[in-house]
């Protein structure tokens, strides 16, 4: 069921833990399933530096966000907006119907995060 990627992050999550000295933190879930996942940044010049995440939830939501913190790290803000579930998703292996929730709740988290670091438009 699972692709082989999901499983390498699943069994050997990058980044977990907590990041000192972070710019922002967030902290989402999915009530349908109770995932919880805390995400946070430490960003210099519009530069995410580093990123780590905690996450309680499902071998799904665990891997993306393992994967989400590899992709972002070393990207602008503004390429850091243009991840989304589906890019995840694909990236990941394409997550089934049933799983694709740790895409959308990886992809929310940075959403949150980026509205803490961006500034605003109004």
């Amino acid at each position: 069921m699972f692709s082989k990627a999901v499983l390498d992050h699943f069994r050997n999550p990058r980044n977990a833990g907590d990041l000192a000295g972070a710019t922002a933190i967030v902290e989402v879930s999915n009530p349908a399933c109770g995932d919880v996942l805390r995400l946070a940044a430490r960003v210099e010049n519009g530069r995410i530096l580093e990123t780590r995440f905690l996450c309680r939830g499902c071998a799904t939501s665990i891997a993306c966000a393992s994967f989400l913190t590899e992709q972002v790290s070393g990207r602008t803000l503004a390429e850091a907006q243009s991840l989304t579930q589906n890019t995840l998703s694909e990236a990941l292996g394409g997550l089934p119907a049933a799983t694709l929730h740790g895409a959308q709740l990886a992809t929310e988290a940075l959403a949150a995060l980026l509205s803490k670091l961006l500034p605003s438009t109004h």
